[in-house]
């Protein structure tokens, strides 16, 4: 099978890493805690590249390059709520939400918010002020109205997903960042990358964030066509796999850069910080875990002995 990306779809995501870079890749993230106009820049380059023009909806093309935009803006820290913005409603941003401690990331921009959980029901957001909590420093707390509608299960399942190859992004650079660190690190006059336990901590990492991403293009490039359900299972696994991912990869990283990895002079520190609202909400990995026993149970989840799934 062949899963080598589009080489569109490949140009369009090196165009987007070299506008981000010229933002400030994830220290621009960092100077967003204090300053506000470096959001509004962020928003400016996603603008730049076309990202609010992209159907991902109903665009097959157009969604396999924000799932790439996606990734790269995971990679630099992006400080913009994307996901939400690619998958507006009527306007106003949809945000993932869990209804028993409801928060939402970049809450505080201007701009009209609407809340779905994920069984799709469909709340009205009163926004509070930003707490300018150290993991998610834009997370802003809200209050919810009763559910007044539904939102469609395919936006549910694609916030998902997209958020999924957001964190894949964050992953990568987390772990291209250790990699560099342990063979440039000089310990008893060889390098970190020389001591077989630095090399079985990387190799595990590294083959976590290639079956994430192998994971992500499989599910991205699924058939419309198939039962909602399906697609629902597919969004959920691929998310409990990039949060059991990233708890991997972090804690490979922060050991192997042991102090360094908690400062913010550290870009892993700001990658850790800026994607946990993404690694925890709308559920954390062992949530997500619960709620995919009744797909295995109702066979909505798919193995290597189910039967094959129509179209």
């Amino acid at each position: 099978m062949k899963t080598t990306l589009p080489q569109d779809i490949s140009d369009y995501a090196t165009v987007a890493a070299k506008r981000f870079y010229r933002l400030g890749g994830p220290q621009a993230a960092l100077r967003a805690e204090r300053d506000h106009s470096v959001r509004d820049a962020a928003r400016a380059a996603l603008d730049e590249l076309g990202a609010f023009e992209l159907d991902v909806r109903s665009g097959p093309d157009d969604r396999l390059a924000a799932a790439v935009l996606c990734q790269t803006a995971g990679a630099h820290a992006l400080p913009y709520p994307l996901v939400d913005e690619l998958l507006a409603i009527d306007g106003a941003r949809l945000a993932l939400i869990n209804p028993e401690a409801p928060r939402v990331d970049h809450g505080d921009l201007p701009g009209d918010w609407v809340g779905a959980d994920l069984d799709g029901n469909r709340y009205r957001l009163q926004i509070a002020s930003r707490t300018n909590a150290k993991l998610g420093p834009f997370l802003v707390p809200a209050s919810l109205s009763a559910p007044d509608g539904i939102v469609a299960a395919a936006d549910v399942n694609l916030h998902l997903v997209l958020g999924s190859w957001w964190i894949l992004g964050a992953m990568q650079r987390s772990l291209q960042i250790v990699t560099d660190h342990v063979q440039a690190r000089i310990q008893f006059r060889k390098p970190l990358a020389d001591f077989q336990a630095v090399r079985f901590a990387v190799a595990d990492a590294s083959v976590a964030v290639r079956g994430l991403y192998e994971l992500a293009k499989y599910t991205i490039c699924r058939p419309e066509s198939l039962p909602v359900q399906v697609h629902s299972a597919d969004a959920l696994v691929l998310r409990f796999k990039a949060t059991d991912t990233a708890r991997q990869v972090l804690r490979t990283s922060h050991q192997l850069l042991g102090a360094l990895g908690f400062c913010d002079e550290s870009d892993v520190s700001v990658l850790d910080r800026h994607t946990q609202p993404l690694i925890r909400l709308p559920l954390g990995t062992e949530a997500l875990g619960l709620r995919l026993i009744s797909d295995v149970r109702n066979g909505s989840f798919e193995t290597l002995f189910s039967e094959p799934v129509s179209a």
